[in-house]
């Protein structure tokens, strides 16, 4: 393994993000022209000090999960999450999709002009792989795991926590919502390993899950209309909106509320609040 050469290129990508292209505030009291080395680490889902070793030279081999998580967290293209698979002399994956892909340069290009309005560019199986700064405002930020559970369905059958951002009322719909979207998905994707591995954690840990699934309801989620639960502003009811990738593979989502509305103003609040007190969520 090129220990060195590795350290230099993981260097190299993480000076060219902005912090808010990822979600994380910019700050007034930043020394490095992007990202620090522990937000990398979280955002890849490791130890600090793990990678501090690797941006040093230092350390094992990381594995190729591992360099998977680098490789979303550094939004590397396909040549460079490549390079990156070659410099820790591990065989580089013959495709990438869900939460190990880059994030697809017009979805990204789209998420860089929304400035104001909150979105995100998703995966078919709802793993955040880039935030701007009112959408992790509005929903907060995504959990640094790994696995099935860094999709946002998964976590919605498996974790009560996840289910706290929508009113109890709505989340029958939501349930339904995410079971014919996996469907949905399901079909596109034909025998993939990774989608039914997921259907069949969750039909063991979740009888709605299972019963849903079983009904076979098919529909992709393009628009809807949702009240997201806010920790300071109460319950804000916006239109989510949904952009899919040429592939079908990721999906740019962003909210909107109508002008004079409730939710509107909520919105402009919601800047003013930013990303304070959202830890707990």
């Amino acid at each position: 393994m090129n220990l060195p050469e590795l350290a230099a290129f993981l260097k190299t990508r993480r000076d060219r993000i902005r912090p808010d292209a990822v979600g994380l505030p910019a700050g007034p009291r930043r020394r490095v022209p992007g990202l620090r080395r522990e937000e990398v680490a979280q955002l890849a889902g490791l130890s600090a000090d793990y990678y501090t070793e690797l941006e040093r030279g230092r350390g094992a081999q990381p594995s190729a999960q591992t360099l998977a998580a680098l490789a979303r967290a550094l939004r590397l293209t396909t040549d460079e999450r490549d390079h990156l698979f070659h410099l820790a002399e591990r065989p580089v994956p013959p495709s990438a999709h869900g939460s190990a892909a880059p994030v697809q340069p017009a979805l990204l290009g789209l998420l860089d002009r929304l400035t104001t309005t909150p979105a995100q560019v998703i995966s078919d199986l709802h793993e955040t792989l880039a935030q701007n700064e009112p959408a992790a405002a509005l929903l907060g930020r995504p959990p640094a795991v790994r696995g099935p559970a860094r999709s946002f369905v998964f976590r919605w059958f498996t974790d009560p926590r996840a289910r706290g951002i929508y009113p109890p009322e709505d989340h029958p719909h939501h349930s339904r919502v995410f079971v014919s979207d996996l469907q949905a998905v399901a079909g596109q994707r034909g025998r993939d390993t990774e989608v039914a591995r997921m259907v069949a954690h969750l039909r063991r840990e979740s009888a709605e899950f299972a019963a849903l699934w079983d009904a076979h309801d098919v529909a992709f989620r393009r628009t809807d209309h949702k009240r997201i639960v806010h920790p300071s502003l109460g319950v804000i009811e916006l239109d989510c909106h949904c952009l899919f990738s040429e592939d079908g593979r990721q999906r740019l989502l962003w909210f909107s509320a109508a002008p004079g509305t409730e939710g509107a103003e909520q919105l402009q609040l919601l800047s003013v609040i930013g990303t304070q007190d959202m830890s707990a969520r």
